[in-house]
């Protein structure tokens, strides 16, 4: 795998893996569920690589409270083979944790759905993919996996979804516009999107609840890191971009100092209370 693809592949998946809460956010934005934002996930991770390395980014198996069970496909470009992919890591999935019944061996599939972190070519990209399976004398059965276009949403749409964890891939937007043409107008169109789009997003989610101080540092180290894969011979921005970064570092910072600080008070309460327990103790002596 090439190393663009590497970091959109561990970006994803270092974003699956911000707090519980944030996550479970993304699942109900996804599958339109409304999971409680303390519902336990429990992690299945897969891989697949094509032949020419370029078509998967990653994908996921989640459990949410051990019952309910999602699959979610990352991918940058289109892909004629994704819904056997899908068929294929479902059963893959049912198969190792099947059930048995007294009617029988039951096999559960997750419930899945393509996201498309680039626009790739838009007139190619379907809105749903099927897959007819034939049981020779049993029926037929149609397989449905629905697809979420993430460059088709606003950063309006993203909040309101409270699927504000993917916006660092928001970068993508004006990628091939940049690619073309390296106009005043273009960069500061990016600079407005850095900013107010992707940062101020990430702030505005913050206040919100929507995700926490936490995984907001890390949204903004992910963008960070994005940028300078995808944008980093834009010298005009990378002081915006540097200025963002180090306020995450900042925070960083800040988060250690005040657990030091507690320690130490918790340190000191108890070498008070250590000092009081031999006072008592030589007091006792004494009589």
């Amino acid at each position: 795998m090439n190393k663009i693809f590497q970091i959109y592949d561990s970006t994803f998946k270092r974003i699956l893996t911000l707090s519980d809460k944030a996550v479970i956010n993304l699942i109900n934005g996804l599958f339109g569920t409304e999971h409680p934002t303390d519902s336990k996930i429990t992690y299945n991770w897969t891989e697949y690589e094509n032949k020419d390395l370029k078509r998967i980014l990653a994908d996921s198996i989640l459990t949410i409270n051990d019952r309910d069970i999602y699959h979610i496909e990352a991918q940058m470009t289109e892909d004629e083979e994704i819904v056997f992919r899908i068929f294929e890591y479902g059963f893959g999935h049912a198969y190792q944790n099947r059930i048995m019944e007294k009617d029988g061996e039951t096999l559960i599939f997750p419930q899945p759905c393509v996201l498309y972190l680039d626009e790739g070519r838009k007139e190619k990209i379907q809105d749903e993919y099927t897959l007819t399976l034939r049981f020779k004398g049993q029926g037929i059965f149609t397989y449905k996996v629905p697809v979420v276009k993430l460059q088709s949403f606003s950063t309006e749409e993203l909040s309101n979804k409270k699927m504000i964890i993917l916006i660092p891939f928001f970068l993508l937007k004006l990628r091939k516009k940049l690619q073309k043409a390296r106009t005043k107008e273009n960069i500061e169109e990016l600079q407005n999107l850095i900013v107010n789009d992707i940062m101020g997003s990430i702030e505005k989610n913050e206040k919100a609840g929507n995700i926490s101080i936490e995984d907001a540092k890390n949204l903004r180290i992910l963008t960070w890191k994005l940028y300078e894969e995808i944008y980093a011979q834009y010298a005009e921005l990378e002081g915006v971009m540097r200025k963002w970064y180090d306020q995450s570092l900042d925070l960083e910072s800040d988060r250690y100092l005040d657990k030091i600080d507690a320690l130490e008070e918790e340190l000191k309460e108890k070498n008070t209370e250590i000092e009081n327990l031999k006072k008592r103790l030589e007091e006792l002596q004494k009589k």
